[in-house]
């Protein structure tokens, strides 16, 4: 039998197809993913999931355009690398895993497109950034074969922080489990994306399956059109059909696309378990495949703009326009669950770790360097400008991350209001309802389209802790949802729940 040839990698090719790859999925979404979102805009027949697709569909034509992130929050990098047994690294003076790390740190430091860097040191001390976003996640196998291949993510912490895992017996029901543990993740995934679930092997096995089967295109209506082959299929279908009748909907406000697709992966496992993992994709999935064969670096082909939809958002025709400068007690106390509100004028930012910093001097009695009384707080790590910009792409941050700091906050502060994505938890309901403040919700996935509504933007304060900062944007029409209003009440319940008792009267043709 002839010898396989022997390829010859350099690790400058490498490292460049890495750093392009991160680039790339930062503004270009999967064709597939556009696709599949435009035929669910199509279908979608609730009001406010439509908006929210609406928004998602022009931003990520926009970064198409502008070559500017889908989502502030540009991940935590995730490598899956295939090495060929045969291959030779030429020159390499690296492990495989710090070439991926010196491709992430070049792409996210990419004075053209700049990323934000979102990645921790001593997660569970100090919990320094890094300020490259590295180390990424790598995981390295080797098979027969001369080729490199890389399956390369970026993981949105939203998505990330949903991940789920179980150990079933062998006699329970993995659809049971999955549609009751899908409610209980809430919006902040920022549906629809897709599901992906690994089943068996062991516990790390299973969420590696889970984690690698979202790098798979979406297919479902090609599955659905031809039928399943086998019980994987079959559950996938199962799924699909079921996790969309829970009726969340994009955003979690209701609607009729949840997913758009459910992965699975599976692997033999002991025969006394039956492990189960299920890991989100959310609406800004970033993902792209790319082998190397010795003669170059990859060469990853731009998408062309006519496979986006003809899908372009604009304020509904009935929203409120607000004035924050002036925004009263009263206003809020007239604002209703569902309603649409363009924001004007001065709004200050601030996520975990402000809040974390805002409530440790308050303890200590010291004052604030910013005065919330009748402000509104945007719960966003934004990414840095680049060229003319004043602020780079900036969309919220999951809100309940903030429930626990927000009846200190509202009691000790004067803030009248706080605007982020997905529902709020019991803590963060009943300090609302206490304190007659308004949560409104900005649409995770929508970062450039929200960037563009920001005119001026500076730092306040705690310019130490980089993204997660008080800044002060002097915005023009940024549009957001109340969510919350005044008495406690949550669209992210109503929402669902209409559209789950709905869903189950429309014929399955018009879903």
């Amino acid at each position: 039998m002839a010898a396989a040839r022997q390829t010859e990698i350099r690790q400058q090719d490498f490292i460049d197809s890495i750093a392009d790859a991160l680039q790339y999925i930062s503004y270009y979404h999967p064709k597939d993913y556009i696709q599949s979102l435009g035929r669910a805009y199509e279908l979608e027949q609730s009001p406010a999931a439509k908006d929210a697709i609406a928004q998602i569909l022009t931003n990520s034509r926009m970064c198409a355009e502008g070559h500017r992130p889908i989502c502030q929050d540009t991940g935590i990098v995730c490598a899956f690398v295939t090495i060929g047994m045969d291959v030779r690294w030429a020159d390499a003076t690296m492990a495989v895993e710090d070439m991926v790390n010196e491709g992430t740190r070049r792409a996210y430091l990419n004075p053209d497109n700049k990323l934000r860097a979102s990645v921790l040191a001593d997660p569970a001390g100090a919990r320094r950034n890094t300020r490259d976003n590295t180390p990424a996640i790598t995981h390295i196998e080797l098979v027969p074969g001369n080729t490199v291949e890389v399956h390369i993510a970026a993981k949105g912490g939203g998505s990330e922080n949903k991940s789920k895992f179980v150990m079933l017996n062998p006699s329970d029901s993995i659809v049971d489990w999955v549609l009751k543990t899908v409610p209980l993740m809430g919006a902040g995934w920022c549906p629809p994306g897709m599901l992906g679930i690994g089943i068996g092997g062991t516990a790390e096995k299973a969420m590696l399956l889970a984690k690698k089967s979202l790098m798979d295109p979406i297919d479902i209506q090609e599955l659905i059109a031809r039928g399943p082959q086998n019980r994987v299929e079959e559950l996938r279908l199962e799924l699909y059909e079921k996790v969309n009748a829970l009726g969340i909907g994009a955003q979690g406000l209701g609607g009729l696309a949840t997913v758009l697709d459910i992965k699975i992966l599976d692997y033999p496992t002991h025969a006394a378990s039956l492990p189960v993992a299920m890991i989100p994709n959310c609406a800004a999935t970033r993902h792209v495949h790319f082998e190397l064969d010795g003669s170059g670096p990859a060469q990853l082909e731009a998408p062309k703009l006519e496979d986006w939809p003809q899908v372009t958002w604009t304020p509904a025709a009935d929203a409120t326009r607000v004035d924050l400068n002036s925004v009263t007690r009263e206003d809020v106390a007239g604002w209703k669950p569902g309603q649409t509100l363009l924001l004007n004028g001065k709004l200050l930012t601030g996520r975990d770790a402000a809040h974390k910093r805002m409530v440790d001097m308050l303890n200590k009695g010291e004052k604030l360097p910013v005065d919330f009384t009748n402000r509104f707080i945007y719960y966003v790590g934004p990414v840095d400008p680049v060229r003319n910009e004043v602020v780079g792409p900036a969309g919220p941050t999951t809100a309940t991350r903030m429930d626990k700091f927000t009846e200190q906050v509202l009691a000790e502060t004067g803030l009248l209001g706080m605007i982020g994505k997905a529902e709020r938890g019991p803590a963060g309901l009943d300090a609302i309802k206490k304190h007659q403040s308004v949560y409104l919700m900005a649409v995770g996935g929508a970062a450039y389209l929200v960037s563009k509504a920001i005119k001026s933007a500076r730092v306040l304060a705690f310019e130490d802790i980089g993204m997660e900062a008080i800044y002060e944007f002097d915005v023009v029409d940024m549009p957001v949802t109340v969510a919350v209003d005044s008495q406690g009440s949550s669209v992210h319940k109503t929402g669902p729940a209409e559209w789950q008792a709905k869903i189950g009267k429309i014929p399955v043709t018009a879903q």
